[in-house]
């Protein structure tokens, strides 16, 4: 699952090109054991300036997979670290990532106060007892309005939609949370900055420590039919997992059709997947959402930001099932017909990534609050808030809307690559005008697509 097949080629950065430096390869190198630290790599470097970046401070840094060791590598979160080789999370002060207002520019959004106020589901593993506080000391950064289970605003609940997750007793258990804590904080942060104006529903999952990837997911199948219950407009799914035909065919697959609910999922964080790409995003009733390296360049690209395809963005295809619904056959011909990944991106190079805080450390006791963090776990609730503050949501089947939206609704990614150079692999794997598989349609331009 999720199996990177090689080191990338290198990508230039237009406008950022003078005076480059090389910048942190994140994902940029063939995955090894889940959890590992990641490495700069020779073949995969990014070009551009220290300005380029959210902040200086994460020049020559490192990432890591979150979902390490006991999570077993199912969320699909990167975190900067202090060096490469290294899996010591980055901790700053203050944010280093980028906030609410660098992704309203680059993706070209109203003001912040300007929104409906729906409901994002976000599906996440394991328990997170400080959450509440934790996102609102997020949003208190970037001036949002509070999001409180006292002003109506915040909600948490357990997969069943009864109590949520009790916090873990056991060491294991709370290893566990600790590692998912950081996807969780991810997701609800990002949902916020995409529509502050939305009501957050956080959907604690159960922890399948030890039961099979098949049990797992369907926990998250059921979770997302209470997420439909309780009225959510859009859910977003972090996570991946190995798909196979109970998955694909089975129920499973049918609590992740919710007509008028917007689903999106990671694409992943390995590159090109090949056959068959990683369970839910292959489902044709879920958004499939890729990343792009967000790159700041003043009096260029897109309100001063510039993007690629972030060379881990997931993409391939899901032989075993038909197109996305309203995917059109020029694209899922790229599959021979079947299922084509991914439909739509955004920001997910953890590198170019996220501010968000967390100081849920229930393990490890080490202090901690702002992190910068990416992969496609960014992409995937950005996108499910954008759905939710577009809120045009009642001919939502899968993707459809997406496809059926004029191309001014998109940024089109035309740069950069998710495989080796002469793998072989063209546009399932390199960015080009129009569709292609690292970066679906693009990246958002305004609301118009949602």
């Amino acid at each position: 699952m999720n199996i990177r097949k090689a080191a990338l080629a290198a990508v230039a950065v237009g406008a950022l090109v003078a005076g480059p430096v090389i910048l942190p390869a994140g994902a940029a190198q063939a995955q090894g054991t889940a959890g590992s630290a990641s490495a700069p790599s020779a073949a995969s470097p990014r070009i551009g300036t220290a300005a380029s970046l959210p902040s200086p401070e994460l020049v020559n840094r490192g990432t890591a997979q979150v979902c390490a060791g006991i999570a077993r590598g199912r969320c699909l979160a990167q975190v900067v670290t202090v060096a490469h080789g290294s899996a010591k999370p980055l901790v700053t002060s203050t944010p280093a990532g980028y906030g609410p207002a660098d992704f309203a520019a680059a993706y070209n959004l109203p003001a912040a106060n300007v929104g409906p106020a729906n409901t994002i589901a976000i599906l996440d593993e394991g328990a997170f007892p400080t959450l509440e506080a934790n996102l609102n000391a997020y949003r208190t950064q970037y001036g949002l309005p509070a999001c409180t289970t006292a002003n109506g605003c915040f909600k948490q609940v357990g997969e069943h939609g009864g109590a949520p997750l009790a916090p873990g007793t056991t060491a294991d258990e709370k290893n566990f949370d600790e590692q998912v804590g950081v996807e969780t904080t991810l997701d609800v942060d990002m949902a916020s900055a995409a529509c502050p104006t939305c009501h957050i529903l956080e959907i604690t999952v159960n922890r399948d420590m030890t039961t099979s990837q098949d049990q797992a997911a369907e926990d998250f199948g059921v979770a997302m039919n209470t997420a439909a219950s309780l009225g959510a407009s859009a859910a977003s799914v972090s996570y991946q997992f190995a798909p196979d035909a109970t998955l694909d065919l089975g129920q499973a697959a049918r609590d992740f059709y919710h007509p008028g609910m917007a689903i999106t999922a990671s694409s992943g964080d390995g590159g090109y997947e090949g056959t068959p790409s990683g369970w839910p995003q292959n489902l044709p009733t879920v958004t499939s959402v890729g990343g792009t390296a967000l790159y700041r360049s003043p009096g260029a690209g897109h309100n001063g930001y510039t993007e690629v395809a972030w060379d881990g963005s997931g993409s391939g295809c899901a032989a075993e099932l038909p197109p996305a619904l309203g995917q059109p056959t020029g694209v899922s011909a790229n599959c021979g017909g079947h299922r084509a990944g991914s439909d739509v991106s955004a920001d997910a190079d953890p590198t170019t990534g996220a501010a968000v805080y967390d100081d849920y450390t229930p393990f490890s006791g080490q202090p901690q609050s702002w992190l910068a963090v990416g992969g496609t776990s960014q992409s995937s609730p950005y996108i499910a808030g954008l759905y939710a503050r577009g809120g045009n949501l009642a001919a939502v089947e899968g993707p459809s809307t997406l496809y059926a939206a004029p191309s001014s609704a998109f940024n089109d990614v035309t740069l950069g690559q998710n495989a080796p150079t002469n793998s072989g692999c063209t546009v399932l794997c390199v960015s080009g005008s129009g569709w292609d598989g690292p970066t679906g349609l693009g990246t958002p331009n305004g609301l118009s697509g949602f």
